[in-house]
């Protein structure tokens, strides 16, 4: 491929680190846990979409703006941890509000799948991690005298976003599987729903903190 060595090396990498639990990860789980297989669906395709996006703006060189502008990155920042935070109340809140109803009720799992992927897109692209994190694992395997680097950096990029469905979406299916009888319980329904949250909260505060 041109432009491109050590493709094996690539996907072997791409899959271990698919592998390592991150936020993305514990995004996936919650929602799978909370709603079943299409929430942790939806989620899924949704943080690959957004990975789309940072692949896209790292071969535009818009996530070496996020590298060298301090202030670039903390706008990215804190309109993702804001986000993170207002949905993590959300949930929170309406968990409380609904205390006396059943567990179809408190469930995550009525939220629409396009919400549910919106959702997950946001956090990933208001993620300047994610950002940087392309910018310094895609070159690696991009020859110096690649005739189109951009092109490269797109290509790689969409094989690893590929790559990651076979990492994410069994994650989700086992998930969803651990969560059946969570679900099936109002009582447990309204306290996973404030575990999401809470998450959600904590993942805001994780990102908040982070440094350039």
């Amino acid at each position: 491929m041109s432009g491109i060595h050590d493709l094996a090396l690539f996907i072997a990498a791409g899959l271990l680190l698919n592998v390592t639990p991150g936020p993305d990860m514990a995004y996936i789980v919650a929602r799978a846990a909370a709603g079943g297989f299409r929430d942790g669906a939806a989620a899924t395709f949704g943080i690959t979409a957004g990975c789309v996006v940072h692949t896209l703006a790292a071969a535009a060189g818009l996530s070496a703006l996020l590298a060298t502008s301090a202030i670039a990155f903390e706008l990215v920042k804190w309109c993702g941890a804001l986000y993170l935070l207002y949905a993590g109340i959300r949930l929170i809140a309406t968990s409380r509000r609904r205390r006396n109803g059943d567990a179809t009720q408190t469930m995550l799992s009525p939220a629409p799948a396009m919400r549910i992927f919106r959702e997950a897109f946001v956090i990933n692209v208001f993620n300047p991690k994610v950002a940087l994190f392309f910018l310094a694992f895609l070159p690696q395997f991009i020859a110096v005298d690649a005739p189109a680097k951009a092109w490269s950096f797109v290509l790689l990029g969409c094989l690893f976003n590929f790559n990651s469905l076979f990492v994410n979406l069994p994650v989700a299916w086992l998930a969803s599987r651990a969560g059946r009888g969570l679900r099936a319980s109002a009582q447990l329904a309204r306290w996973l729903q404030t575990a999401v949250g809470s998450l959600f909260v904590l993942l805001a505060t994780r990102l908040a903190t982070l440094e350039r």
